[in-house]
């Protein structure tokens, strides 16, 4: 079975069971389910039925929210189908081949920041790939975010491992032909590569975890690029609950919430925040992995919330997101990732 047909096959697959599901409750209105929702447009929701895509995580969840049901029994069948799209779209590897490939992403911890310079750091203006961006005016609370978040860094990491590794092998196999160490310097090369970080030495000592003393964590500027969909853009407006390094207790589950403007001209129908720092660890702060994004007309703002589960050891969590459309493409690439920063005591 060629990628094309499973991954229509997935996606089929996937509709039937959100139509079997809006059966199973007596096939309420479209309209009524978007009613219930509040968050969600009753074409969306129809969308999702026909099979014509995958519909979003976020949109799943609402679905299967107005049908009555639970969305975390339907995750798995949905992370199924989401692999099987990106495959056929893409000719990644495997879910298994990737996943042996792609290390956790490590923050970097400069010291300290100011607050117009911790503020920039959720997402910058859209900026032609050829122009750095331009700081954020001295009285600006929020610096704006268009290039805001599977996949979560522009180039999947394996892929992009692989490629460095290939181009890294053909240089030494030139300078290195009859000498007959070429295979032993590749395989220490590729084991070098850091997803993400480029090549590191060997003896480079590893970057420290960041500490409550670190917050606010400052983010360095990424490489410009264009928005992945002409004319889109987004501005950070702020964060309505949990602050930068507010402190929270161990073990709680609590609700971040950040408000973002769509100010471009593009619509986000099926946007979500992507998490990019996974796996995640155990003295990490868990959440889901696709934060969904109600549809937001060009114009309007969107309150984003994502369920926090803090670790049971004190420290600081620091985790980042990216913003994705509906085909699970990174939005902004050339922005600095949302993120939220609070110190666990």
């Amino acid at each position: 079975m060629d990628d094309k047909r499973a991954q229509a096959e997935a996606i089929a697959d996937f509709a039937a069971s959100l139509r079997e599901l809006r059966r199973s409750v007596g096939d309420p209105p479209f309209r009524e389910m978007s009613g219930r929702s509040g968050a969600i447009s009753h074409t969306t929701l129809h969308e999702a039925t026909k099979g014509n895509r995958l519909p979003s995580w976020g949109t799943t969840v609402e679905f299967v929210k107005a049908c009555g049901a639970d969305p975390d029994a339907y995750r798995e069948r949905w992370e199924r189908a989401n692999q099987a799209v990106r495959s056929a779209s893409s000719g990644e590897p495997s879910t298994v081949e990737r996943a042996s490939a792609v290390r956790p992403a490590k923050a970097i911890v400069p010291s300290a920041a100011s607050t117009a310079e911790r503020h920039a750091a959720r997402i910058n203006i859209e900026t032609p790939a050829s122009v750095p961006p331009p700081p954020p005016p001295a009285n600006d609370v929020k610096a704006t975010l268009p290039q805001p978040m599977p996949v979560f860094e522009p180039e999947p990491a394996g892929r992009g491992r692989a490629r460095r590794a290939r181009l890294v092998a053909v240089a030494l196999v030139t300078a290195a032909i009859g000498v007959g160490t070429v295979v032993f310097i590749v395989v220490a090369v590729d084991r070098g590569s850091d997803p993400g970080e480029g090549a590191r030495k060997p003896s480079s000592p590893p970057k420290a975890a960041p500490a409550p003393a670190d917050c606010p964590v400052p983010v360095t500027n990424p490489a410009p690029a264009p928005p992945t969909h002409r004319g889109d853009a987004a501005t950070f407006v702020a964060d309505v609950t949990l602050p930068d390094c507010t402190r929270v207790g161990a073990g709680r589950t609590m609700t971040k919430v950040w408000r973002i403007k769509n100010a471009g001209k593009v619509p986000w129908a099926g946007y979500s925040l992507r998490r990019l720092d996974v796996p995640q660890q155990a003295d990490q702060c868990q959440t889901i992995s696709d934060v969904p994004i109600r549809d937001t007309r060009p114009g309007a703002m969107v309150d984003i919330r994502a369920a926090i589960t803090t670790p049971r050891k004190p420290g600081l969590c620091y985790v980042r997101f990216k913003m994705v459309d509906a085909a699970g493409r990174v939005a902004f690439p050339g922005s600095r990732p949302v993120n939220f920063q609070i110190i666990v005591q």
